[in-house]
């Protein structure tokens, strides 16, 4: 029983009091931010590691590419040529490029020469003379070409 001057005074609810909700959505909040973080790394992620594979897929085209132009896999002579005349006792160069060559000799000719995409040698003809060019791959299979220097 209440007496005369006392009056009830209603309780609040505890689900009505902000001090519940505030931390709860304090906790939302940061979950939805924690995971639009995390998507955007995963994604830049994703992202950088695309750029990265594009880009070794680029460097292989152009690895290949090289390779072709730089006779591929098969045994051969790309260029074979020389100084096309010269007075007697002058140099003159003889220049070559082979691919897939483990052995290349050059007759005659007594200073060695060795596989090479781009070399020149010096030679000093003392008549017309025909350079050989020989390239032995691998396997044993060789291919040959001739260059002639003039000599007057």
């Amino acid at each position: 029983m209440l007496s005369g001057n006392q009056t009830q005074v209603p309780k609040k609810s505890a689900l009505k009091s902000w001090l519940v909700y505030s931390p709860l959505l304090i906790v939302i909040v940061a979950a939805y931010m924690g995971w639009v973080l995390y998507s955007r790394h995963i994604e830049s992620r994703r992202y950088e590691q695309r750029i990265r594979d594009q880009q070794a897929q680029k460097q292989r085209e152009h690895d290949q590419k090289a390779i072709e132009q730089l006779g591929g896999s098969e045994l051969a002579i790309q260029m074979l040529y020389a100084t096309p005349e010269v007075r007697r006792g002058e140099t003159a160069q003889v220049c070559f490029g082979v691919a897939n060559a483990k052995v290349v000799t050059l007759e005659p000719q007594t200073d060695p020469v060795w596989p090479s995409h781009n070399l020149c040698v010096d030679v000093k003809p003392i008549k017309t003379t025909t350079y050989k060019l020989t390239a032995t791959g691998g396997d044993g299979k060789s291919v040959s070409q001739e260059v002639t220097i003039k000599v007057r």
